[in-house]
């Protein structure tokens, strides 16, 4: 009786942790890319797709950065606040966004992975560590959240190369 339940339970923790640990499902990888700044390692990234190709406004689309150093959440928020910034979009369209990645986001520890799947309807969820850390389901906020990498005037041009598949 013992060696049943404890083969039941043993599958069932493994069953279960397989369901959970893959966000990016049956997507297929784009390309990846390591920011690095001033000698310092800050992530490395990977971008999916359904079919492996990037196309503008295609989804489901997941972006996946695993960080090469501690982070804390405020400062993630901050940078996302300043590129969006940079990339023009109004203050008064990502202030309720940056809000909700404040009740979202942990502080990062370094390898730990952080993953932004939008769907095919528009909506996006966050993983942390291949857990679901909670979802937006303004149908803007991925294409908007995405653009910090991928539009074509992200402030790492060789960066948003590399992860859409260009060499």
């Amino acid at each position: 009786m013992f060696r049943l339940l404890f083969a039941q339970t043993l599958f069932s923790c493994l069953f279960i942790g397989n369901v959970m640990a893959n966000p990016i499902g049956n997507l297929q990888k784009v390309g990846s890319a390591k920011l690095e700044m001033y000698f310092f390692d800050i992530y490395y990234s990977e971008l999916y797709s359904a079919n492996g190709k990037y196309q503008p406004g295609q989804y489901p689309l997941a972006l996946q950065i695993r960080y090469l150093r501690d982070i804390e959440a405020i400062d993630l928020i901050e940078k996302t606040a300043e590129e969006w910034q940079k990339l023009g979009f109004s203050r008064d369209k990502t202030a309720p966004w940056l809000v909700q990645l404040d009740t979202l986001w942990p502080d990062i520890k370094k390898h730990d992975v952080l993953t932004l799947v939008v769907n095919n309807g528009g909506s996006s969820e966050f993983y942390f560590n291949d857990k679901s850390i909670g979802k937006v389901e303004d149908t803007e906020f991925g294409a908007h959240f995405l653009d910090i990498w991928l539009d074509e005037n992200a402030s790492y041009p060789k960066l948003r190369k590399k992860l859409i598949g260009e060499k």
